[in-house]
């Protein structure tokens, strides 16, 4: 394959996607008033546990309810943003939570809610490693509010070894 053939391919798969994700987007949005609607909370569970793994806490019980509080500051670290960023992340979510965004954007077969934490990791690297930018922009993305809203609950602090910010007000009487 030439590389102009080559760039003309990945423009139009871009744009085909992007295309699609505005279409689903307006027929099934992944939010609604500010809450998830079930695919998008099968997706973004389905990625936690890929993305933070060893970090979630052991058991079930644990694990679910540990998923349930960082579902709920992920929406409310999006209500926080701008409209328009909001908008971008909605678009991503609802493309990625579908079946065909799942397939063709991340390239996991399985649905999210059935996929094993060890296909949907595999599936998470080849989108970081991908020769497209689009991918490796949701990747990024996904990788990066997960762990933005996991990691903003102090309690979830000392599993990566953080004590938490220094008290600045003993530093100064020092």
């Amino acid at each position: 394959m030439q590389r102009r053939t080559l760039l003309t391919v990945g423009a139009l798969g871009t744009a085909v996607l992007a295309a699609a994700g505005g279409g689903l987007a307006l027929v099934q949005p992944a939010r609604r008033n500010g809450a998830f609607d079930e695919p998008a909370q099968q997706m973004l569970r389905a990625v936690a546990r890929a993305v933070l793994s060893s970090l979630l806490p052991a058991g079930a019980a644990e694990e679910a309810a540990a998923l349930t509080a960082y579902l709920a500051r992920l929406q409310a670290t999006l209500a926080g943003m701008p409209h328009a960023m909001q908008a971008e992340v909605d678009e991503l979510l609802t493309i990625v939570s579908s079946a065909p965004g799942r397939r063709v954007l991340v390239g996991l077969a399985d649905p999210w809610d059935k996929a094993p934490t060890p296909a949907v990791a595999a599936a998470l690297q080849d989108m970081r490693l991908s020769s497209l930018a689009l991918r490796q922009q949701a990747f990024h993305a996904l990788r990066d509010l997960t762990n933005a809203a996991y990691f903003a609950d102090p309690s979830t602090w000392s599993a990566i070894g953080y004590p938490g910010p220094r008290d600045l007000s003993m530093a100064a009487r020092t």
